[in-house]
Protein backbone atom coordinates (compact mmCIF):
# COMPACT_ATOMS: atom_id res chain seq x y z
CA UNK A 1 0.00 0.00 0.00
CA UNK A 2 0.83 3.48 -0.51
CA UNK A 3 1.76 5.59 2.00
CA UNK A 4 -1.02 8.44 3.19
CA UNK A 5 1.39 11.23 2.78
CA UNK A 6 0.86 11.91 -0.97
CA UNK A 7 3.62 11.32 -3.60
CA UNK A 8 5.30 12.33 -6.68
CA UNK A 9 5.84 10.45 -9.37
CA UNK A 10 8.12 10.79 -12.18
CA UNK A 11 8.47 9.17 -15.61
CA UNK A 12 10.45 9.55 -18.64
CA UNK A 13 10.92 7.74 -21.59
CA UNK A 14 11.94 7.78 -25.27
CA UNK A 15 9.10 8.74 -27.65
CA UNK A 16 7.42 5.15 -28.53
CA UNK A 17 8.36 3.35 -25.95
CA UNK A 18 4.62 3.37 -24.44
CA UNK A 19 4.90 5.88 -21.30
CA UNK A 20 1.59 7.53 -22.23
CA UNK A 21 -0.18 3.94 -22.41
CA UNK A 22 1.13 2.77 -19.23
CA UNK A 23 0.16 5.75 -17.45
CA UNK A 24 -3.45 5.94 -18.82
CA UNK A 25 -3.76 2.35 -17.89
CA UNK A 26 -2.80 2.95 -14.35
CA UNK A 27 -5.07 6.34 -14.16
CA UNK A 28 -7.90 4.03 -15.85
CA UNK A 29 -7.38 1.49 -12.58
CA UNK A 30 -6.71 3.85 -9.46
CA UNK A 31 -8.29 7.28 -8.89
CA UNK A 32 -6.11 8.23 -6.52
CA UNK A 33 -3.65 9.35 -8.96
CA UNK A 34 -3.77 12.01 -10.92
CA UNK A 35 -1.45 13.00 -14.48
CA UNK A 36 -0.17 16.35 -13.78
CA UNK A 37 -1.32 19.20 -16.18
CA UNK A 38 1.04 21.60 -17.57
CA UNK A 39 0.88 25.15 -18.04
CA UNK A 40 1.58 26.58 -21.18
CA UNK A 41 1.97 29.48 -23.01
CA UNK A 42 1.16 28.41 -26.45
CA UNK A 43 -2.64 28.78 -27.74
CA UNK A 44 -5.41 26.32 -26.65
CA UNK A 45 -6.28 23.87 -29.95
CA UNK A 46 -9.76 23.21 -31.07
CA UNK A 47 -11.18 21.24 -28.16
CA UNK A 48 -8.68 21.74 -25.76
CA UNK A 49 -10.43 23.11 -22.11
CA UNK A 50 -7.88 25.72 -19.86
CA UNK A 51 -7.51 23.40 -16.81
CA UNK A 52 -8.34 20.28 -18.07
CA UNK A 53 -5.45 19.89 -20.90
CA UNK A 54 -3.02 22.71 -19.98
CA UNK A 55 -2.96 25.67 -17.77
CA UNK A 56 -2.95 28.01 -20.67
CA UNK A 57 -1.04 31.62 -19.75
CA UNK A 58 0.63 34.02 -21.35
CA UNK A 59 4.18 34.91 -21.76
CA UNK A 60 4.34 37.43 -19.42
CA UNK A 61 2.58 35.83 -16.37
CA UNK A 62 5.09 32.56 -17.30
CA UNK A 63 8.05 35.00 -16.99
CA UNK A 64 6.64 36.33 -13.86
CA UNK A 65 6.13 32.43 -12.29
CA UNK A 66 9.87 31.87 -13.72
CA UNK A 67 11.37 35.15 -11.50
CA UNK A 68 8.85 33.81 -8.48
CA UNK A 69 10.28 30.66 -8.70
CA UNK A 70 6.63 28.90 -9.19
CA UNK A 71 7.71 26.37 -11.23
CA UNK A 72 8.96 22.58 -10.43
CA UNK A 73 10.94 22.43 -13.77
CA UNK A 74 9.93 24.20 -16.91
CA UNK A 75 11.45 24.38 -20.98
CA UNK A 76 11.03 25.82 -23.97
CA UNK A 77 9.56 23.47 -27.33
CA UNK A 78 8.65 24.73 -30.62
CA UNK A 79 8.41 28.16 -30.12
CA UNK A 80 6.37 27.94 -26.67
CA UNK A 81 7.10 27.25 -22.63
CA UNK A 82 5.73 24.45 -20.97
CA UNK A 83 6.03 24.10 -16.76
CA UNK A 84 4.78 22.28 -14.15
CA UNK A 85 3.75 24.72 -11.41
CA UNK A 86 4.58 24.41 -8.08
CA UNK A 87 0.77 25.34 -7.00
CA UNK A 88 -0.92 22.87 -8.86
CA UNK A 89 1.08 19.34 -7.54
CA UNK A 90 0.36 21.42 -3.81
CA UNK A 91 -3.51 20.94 -4.89
CA UNK A 92 -3.38 18.07 -5.89
CA UNK A 93 -1.31 16.52 -2.78
CA UNK A 94 -4.26 18.41 -0.53
CA UNK A 95 -6.43 16.92 -2.34
CA UNK A 96 -5.15 13.34 -1.15
CA UNK A 97 -3.87 12.70 -5.01
CA UNK A 98 -0.83 11.13 -5.74
CA UNK A 99 0.66 13.02 -8.95
CA UNK A 100 2.19 11.62 -11.99
CA UNK A 101 4.84 13.70 -13.37
CA UNK A 102 5.10 12.69 -17.19
CA UNK A 103 8.63 14.93 -18.44
CA UNK A 104 11.47 14.63 -20.31
CA UNK A 105 15.08 14.26 -19.29
CA UNK A 106 15.65 18.00 -19.07
CA UNK A 107 12.61 18.22 -17.07
CA UNK A 108 13.66 15.61 -14.50
CA UNK A 109 16.92 16.96 -13.93
CA UNK A 110 15.46 20.22 -12.73
CA UNK A 111 13.21 18.24 -9.82
CA UNK A 112 16.86 16.39 -8.91
CA UNK A 113 18.65 20.04 -8.77
CA UNK A 114 15.60 21.53 -7.03
CA UNK A 115 15.71 18.36 -4.01
CA UNK A 116 11.51 17.74 -4.22
CA UNK A 117 10.86 14.16 -3.20
CA UNK A 118 9.95 12.08 -5.89
CA UNK A 119 10.09 8.52 -6.97
CA UNK A 120 11.50 8.47 -10.44
CA UNK A 121 11.30 6.03 -13.41
CA UNK A 122 12.57 5.07 -16.74
CA UNK A 123 10.60 3.48 -19.58
CA UNK A 124 12.98 1.43 -22.00
CA UNK A 125 11.89 0.23 -25.38
CA UNK A 126 13.21 -3.76 -25.95
CA UNK A 127 15.05 -2.82 -28.18
CA UNK A 128 16.54 0.09 -30.77
CA UNK A 129 14.82 -1.77 -33.56
CA UNK A 130 11.50 -2.38 -31.91
CA UNK A 131 11.34 1.28 -30.88
CA UNK A 132 11.75 2.18 -35.03
CA UNK A 133 8.98 -0.03 -35.43
CA UNK A 134 6.49 1.63 -33.17
CA UNK A 135 7.46 4.86 -34.10
CA UNK A 136 7.08 3.81 -37.98
CA UNK A 137 3.73 1.77 -36.84
CA UNK A 138 2.11 5.54 -35.75
CA UNK A 139 1.99 6.68 -39.10
CA UNK A 140 2.00 10.26 -37.75
CA UNK A 141 5.26 11.47 -38.68
CA UNK A 142 7.70 12.25 -41.18
CA UNK A 143 10.91 9.94 -42.04
CA UNK A 144 12.72 12.99 -40.74
CA UNK A 145 10.74 13.24 -37.69
CA UNK A 146 11.27 9.83 -36.69
CA UNK A 147 14.78 9.71 -37.46
CA UNK A 148 15.00 12.96 -35.25
CA UNK A 149 12.86 11.15 -32.05
CA UNK A 150 15.15 7.84 -32.63
CA UNK A 151 18.67 10.31 -32.21
CA UNK A 152 17.01 12.55 -28.84
CA UNK A 153 15.99 8.55 -27.59
CA UNK A 154 19.79 7.99 -27.92
CA UNK A 155 20.82 10.62 -26.10
CA UNK A 156 17.69 10.45 -23.13
CA UNK A 157 18.58 6.59 -22.52
CA UNK A 158 22.08 8.01 -21.77
CA UNK A 159 20.54 9.13 -18.78
CA UNK A 160 18.56 6.38 -17.69
CA UNK A 161 21.01 5.81 -14.40
CA UNK A 162 19.80 9.00 -12.65
CA UNK A 163 16.27 7.43 -12.34
CA UNK A 164 15.27 5.47 -9.17
CA UNK A 165 13.38 2.42 -11.58
CA UNK A 166 13.96 1.65 -14.63
CA UNK A 167 10.98 -0.50 -16.73
CA UNK A 168 11.70 -2.50 -19.66
CA UNK A 169 8.49 -2.05 -21.82
CA UNK A 170 8.48 -5.36 -23.83
CA UNK A 171 4.79 -6.39 -23.48
CA UNK A 172 2.51 -4.10 -21.79
CA UNK A 173 1.06 -6.33 -19.48
CA UNK A 174 3.89 -7.42 -17.47
CA UNK A 175 5.55 -3.85 -17.90
CA UNK A 176 2.12 -2.17 -16.12
CA UNK A 177 2.35 -4.67 -13.29
CA UNK A 178 6.33 -3.44 -13.09
CA UNK A 179 4.89 0.27 -12.82
CA UNK A 180 2.19 -0.74 -10.01
CA UNK A 181 4.96 -2.71 -8.03
CA UNK A 182 6.91 0.47 -7.96
CA UNK A 183 4.37 2.70 -7.43
CA UNK A 184 2.82 0.85 -4.29
CA UNK A 185 5.52 -1.23 -3.07
CA UNK A 186 8.76 0.61 -4.48
CA UNK A 187 10.20 -2.91 -5.57
CA UNK A 188 11.52 -3.84 -8.85
CA UNK A 189 12.89 -6.87 -10.22
CA UNK A 190 14.04 -5.83 -13.70
CA UNK A 191 16.54 -7.82 -15.32
CA UNK A 192 20.04 -5.99 -15.00
CA UNK A 193 21.59 -8.06 -17.90
CA UNK A 194 18.50 -7.09 -20.12
CA UNK A 195 18.98 -3.44 -19.35
CA UNK A 196 22.57 -3.62 -20.15
CA UNK A 197 21.77 -5.65 -23.26
CA UNK A 198 19.46 -2.99 -24.21
CA UNK A 199 21.72 -0.32 -23.46
CA UNK A 200 24.46 -1.84 -25.86
CA UNK A 201 21.56 -1.37 -28.79
CA UNK A 202 20.97 1.90 -28.23
CA UNK A 203 23.71 3.33 -27.45
CA UNK A 204 26.70 1.84 -29.87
Amino acid sequence: MLNKKPELFVISAPSGAGKSTLIRELLTEHENFDLSISATTRPPRAGEVNGVHYHFISDDIFSNLIEENEFVEYAQVHHHRYGTLKSHIKNKFEEGKNVILDIDVQGFCQIQQSGIANTSIFILPPSFSELSERLNRRKSDSKSAIEKRLQNAKKEVAHYEKYDFVIINDDINNALIALKDIFFSKSSNVDKDLIQKILKDMLY
